[in-house]
């Protein structure tokens, strides 16, 4: 990570209120995405990580029987419990949590991060995979940065000074050494897309 969990809150503070006005059509794309395949029922609680304004987790409430939100912005989150009140969505919580410590012990069915994870390091990540595979979800589902080939050092889609986007073999790798398999890769953009992995 380059910068501290303190400094990525304070940032994502600062963004929140403006953040949706500000989304990319490849960003776009993957919440379309990630709400598709994560494809919960209504018996189903998700794990929303990284859960910023509350994109995934508002997205999925209709169709989940519960939704938990953690982010480690309160600025973001305050967003996403706005939304959810206007739009009487009663079955999602948003509260304190990070990718290594999610600070949910429950049952969770899917797990869902979009355009999170990049700030870790690509060791972070696999912790962050292993944390996650121990929830014991059936379905996770990541929508992120994520490279598919040599990165345009002309045309990132992603700052270098804050993010640290992974290859899609590296993430690939972490969940499969976590004990999941890899079900579908869909590509977004070159440095964006969407992975699937199923419990074993």
């Amino acid at each position: 990570m380059k910068k501290t969990l303190d400094e990525h809150a304070a940032r994502f503070d600062d963004l929140a209120a403006d953040y949706d006005d500000e989304k990319s059509p490849e960003y776009n794309e993957c919440v379309a995405l990630v709400l598709e395949r994560a494809n919960p029922d209504g018996d189903d609680t998700v794990l929303d990580l990284g859960c910023g304004t509350g994109a995934i987790a508002l997205g999925l409430a209709e169709a989940a029987g519960r939704v938990v939100g953690r982010d480690i912005s309160e600025g973001m989150m305050d967003e996403a419990r706005r939304k959810a009140d206007e739009r009487g969505i009663e079955n999602v919580e948003f509260g304190q949590g990070q990718f290594r410590e999610p600070n949910y012990d429950g049952e969770v069915d899917i797990v869902t991060s979009n355009f999170a994870m990049h700030h870790l390091s690509d060791e972070e990540k696999r912790e962050t995979v292993s944390v996650i595979a121990d929830l014991a979800p059936r379905r996770i589902v990541l929508g992120d940065v994520m490279f598919f080939g040599e990165p345009d050092p002309e045309e990132p889609f992603y700052s270098p000074e804050v993010d640290d986007p992974a290859t899609v073999g590296v993430l690939a790798d972490a969940f499969t050494d976590a004990g999941y398999a890899v079900t579908a890769v869909e590509m977004v953009h070159e440095q964006v897309g969407v992975l699937v992995a199923e419990r074993l």
